[in-house]
């Protein structure tokens, strides 16, 4: 999963990269509306988090913004106004969730997750590509019964593709989606190759099908029927 926090309190913000990096979860940060904007016009996210009083204005503002753009991220508000307008203000305004600060790590991970499953994996904890299984909670695949180890990048590159089914997914999609923000310091992009065809080799030794055709000149994507 891969998530943009816009917040300013700086403290926070390293709280939650901190918090959600040791849960798996890649997370890139903006401290505007403007930084915010400018990221979603360049890069792809599953789950936007919102503060709503930000420097620049109210971060419910960028609601509009994205669903103008048809941008696919779902959207949680997370704000200390608490009061029950607020929060139908947010939802009516198009977002998916609404948060009241204080919060604890456990639900906001909780809530991120839902938001997840239901914004790009019809709502499902269990995922079925052929006779693979993906135990998207306890981050575990099984193919037919026996299960199969992959390291975290080969996990989320597997339910990256799963995820964005319809789509080809050129190299750098990928690896915005697996590295964020490092993207630009890694030089070349042959590593996802190289990730492709591990993630390949561990599921077809297993005895699971190969869910993944490459479009040369173009990506990759999801082989097989949903």
């Amino acid at each position: 999963m891969k998530v943009l926090l816009t917040e300013d309190n700086l403290e926070l913000q390293n709280n939650i990269v901190t918090y959600l990096k040791n849960e798996g979860i890649l997370c890139e940060c903006a401290d505007s509306i403007a930084a915010c904007k400018e990221k979603l016009i360049s890069f792809d996210y599953d789950v936007l988090i919102l503060d709503r009083m930000l420097p620049d204005g109210d971060g419910m503002d960028i609601i509009p913004f994205v669903k103008a753009r048809n941008i696919s991220s779902a959207i949680l508000i997370a704000s200390a106004k608490n009061e029950i307008n607020d929060k139908v203000d947010g939802l009516n305004l198009g977002a998916d969730d609404y948060i009241t600060k204080p919060y604890f790590m456990t639900e906001l991970i909780a809530r991120l997750k839902a938001l997840y499953r239901r914004n790009k994996l019809d709502g499902n904890q269990i995922l079925h590509l052929g006779n693979i299984s993906i135990d998207t909670d306890k981050q575990e695949v099984i193919v037919d019964q026996t299960p199969v180890t992959l390291t975290k990048k080969e996990y989320d590159l597997l339910v990256y593709i799963y995820a964005n089914k319809n789509r080809v997914l050129t190299k750098l999609a990928i690896a915005e989606h697996l590295w964020g923000d490092y993207t630009d310091t890694l030089g070349s992009l042959d590593f996802v190759y190289q990730h492709i065809k591990n993630l390949r080799k561990k599921i077809i030794s297993a005895g699971g099908n190969d869910f993944i055709q490459t479009v040369y000149g173009s990506g990759y994507k999801y082989a097989l029927d949903s």
